[in-house]
């Protein structure tokens, strides 16, 4: 089965409240994005992080994929959000529809979001680059409103 969608994960809201997450640039937990084959099948119900259909090894990637750079959580509004810096492997050669972002430094690799890139991204002996969007209340990659 391929992607279906973006997700946070419900374990992850969950997980929130039980104060398993600590998004805290510089001080919070380790929160990594691994890239994923077409063969991946992940839902708002993925509860942690798997190495199954993962992409290869290759250039700068290696399994469990790279670790994310956080911002500090904030609020505009009503809403709460936080978001990551660009990621970038360099020197590889890799297919990916899609990405699970996950916290590994909680126990049991917790699931916080599935990304679906609505298609295959591809690069070849070169950069492989997840852009994140905009850390504001409407477009960050995590938003609680």
């Amino acid at each position: 089965m391929a992607f279906s969608g973006n997700f946070m994960c419900t374990s992850f809201k969950v997980e929130l409240m039980q104060a398993v997450h600590n998004f805290t640039a510089s001080t919070g937990n380790t929160f990594k994005l691994a890239l994923y084959d077409n063969n991946a099948s992940f839902t708002a119900a993925t509860t942690a992080y798997t190495s199954s259909n993962e992409v290869g090894n290759s250039g700068t990637y290696s399994a469990g994929g790279g670790t994310l750079t956080n911002v500090t959580p904030t609020s505009s509004g009503t809403t709460a959000f936080t978001d990551f810096a660009d990621l970038s492997f360099t020197s590889a050669t890799i297919t990916a529809y899609g990405a699970l972002i996950y916290n590994d430094t909680a126990a049991g690799d917790p699931a916080v979001c599935v990304l679906d890139f609505g298609g295959a991204k591809t690069s070849t002996n070169g950069t492989f680059t997840i852009i994140f969007p905009t850390a504001d209340s409407t477009s960050a990659i995590i938003r609680i409103a």
